[in-house]
Formats: structure tokens, sequence, C-alpha cells
């Protein structure tokens, strides 16, 4: 018997729970090789949307291996190695750029077509949006990771449920066509509601401080809902992968952990949260 789309939604959110909290509860070699594999993952599924096909293959190897050296570099060095590493990135990118310019060159004569650095830029960009947002897990202690992942899960998830019960008028149907108000005030107000509550429970800041993080936790999720949405769309791809039933793609689930990280370990200079 299928799983209903409902069913699965739940069984594969459950997987990822269980996966995290693992990884989290043996820590080490395993928190690398799970960042490893969401990096991996995800810049395989952004590469694919832009350029699908197998003629495009080592395109997307070339991009999981240079996130994977920029994920390690964070990992053993820390945040500067790892703005370090995306610099290397860049020059290995440049000169692949001059290579294959050389080459059509050299094939065409004195052709008029010049050779698009538009493959490269999508490698940078799939390095800056996936590998080098996930490095910021490495800044954070063990409560901090659940509460992120905790606020972005429950945001989604509420946004979802509010969204099909109740959702008739839309948000921003030119970027999102399904999104609607309801969705948007009920994810709001779940990720409030679960992030006042964890950290009023394991965190020391004030109660004016948990309720404005939650808001800006959720806000900066539904941007990177959004976002992905945009890139979607514009590219005519209705999800970013299959790999998770009932979700898509990886991308189409972590969307919103990527822009609520950075915006968290802001956030956290200007008001420390735990101790």
């Amino acid at each position: 018997m299928q799983a209903s789309p409902h069913q699965q939604r739940i069984l594969t959110a459950g997987l990822a729970v269980a996966l995290v909290t693992l990884a989290l509860w043996f820590g080490g070699v395993l928190v690398t090789l799970l960042l490893l594999t969401l990096c991996g993952l995800g810049q395989w599924e952004f590469t694919a949307m832009f350029r699908p096909g197998a003629e495009h293959k080592n395109l997307r190897i070339t991009g999981v291996a240079l996130g994977a050296a920029l994920v390690l570099a964070a990992q053993v060095g820390g945040p500067s190695a790892a703005l370090w590493a995306f610099a290397a990135c860049f020059w290995i990118l440049a000169l692949r750029f001059l290579l294959r310019f050389s080459r059509e060159q050299s094939l065409e004569g004195t052709g008029t077509r010049a050779t698009q650095f538009t493959d490269e830029l999508i490698l940078l960009c799939s390095l800056a949006y996936i590998p080098l947002m996930l490095q910021f897990f490495l800044l954070l202690n063990t409560r901090e990771i659940v509460l992120v992942v905790l606020s972005t899960t429950v945001s989604d998830t509420a946004a979802f449920y509010a969204g099909t019960w109740l959702g008739k008028r839309k948000i921003w149907p030119q970027v999102s066509p399904k999104k609607s108000w309801a969705g948007s005030i009920g994810g709001l107000a779940g990720c409030v509601l679960a992030v006042t509550a964890y950290g009023l429970y394991l965190g020391q800041a004030p109660l004016a401080a948990w309720l404005l993080l939650g808001a800006l936790l959720n806000l900066s999720a539904q941007m990177g809902d959004f976002f992905e949405s945009a890139l979607k769309r514009s590219l005519e791809v209705k999800d970013s992968g299959t790999l998770l039933p009932g979700h898509g793609g990886l991308l189409d689930r972590i969307d919103s952990l990527l822009l609520a990280l950075p915006c968290y370990v802001l956030l956290r200079l200007i008001q420390p949260f735990f101790q």
C-alpha cells in the first residue's frame, strides 16, 4: 500500500530529525559526514536545476568536490579557513574558465562567439548558498543547533498545515503560487511559540528576546523558502529533486535553514541566548 503525501511528509521529517539527533549525540566525525552529505546533495541538486542532463555530470561533480573542500576547511580551521577556501575555489573556477576559453578559441579560430562564464558562476553561487551557509553550524553548540533546526522545521510544518486548512488568499503568487497569508501567519506563530518555549526552558535570555528571535528566524526562513521558489520558477522546475518523498529534493527541505543559520549567528552577537 502506497503511503499518502501526508504520511510521506511525516516519515521523511522523522527520518531527518533522527539523523540530526544521532549526529549531534555522537558528534565529531558524524557531524562532519552529515554536513558533507547535505552540501554534496544540495550542490548536486542546485547545479542540476541549471544544467540538467548527463552531459553536465562533470560540472556537478566539480561543485560537490569544491563544496566538500570548503566544509573540511571550515571544520579544521574555522570561519577564516572557510573564507580562504572560498577564495581558492574562485581561483580554481577562474582557471577552469581560462582553460575552456583558450581551448574553444583554438577550435573556433577567430570566431566571434565568446565562451560564457555561466557554468563557473553557477558553481560559485552554489558554494556561497550551501556550504558557506551550512558552515555556520560549526559556530553553534548543540542547544543552538537544535534551536535553529527546530525553528525552521516548525515554521515549515505549521505553515504547510495552516495553509492547507485555511489558506485562500495568496501572499506572493508571482513567486510562489501555493503559499498563503494563513500559512505565513501560521508558520510565524508556530515558530515564535516553539522558540520561546525552548528558550525559556534551556536558555538565559529574557522573554522579549525569545519572542523577537522566533519572529526573525521565521522571517528569514520564509525568505529562504521564497528565494528557492523564485529560483525554481525562473528555471521552470517543480522541485529541486526527488530525494525526499513528500518534500521533493533536499534543497526543498533546507532552503529555509540556509538563511536562518546566519540570521541566528548575527542575532546572538547582539543578544547571547545561551551560556
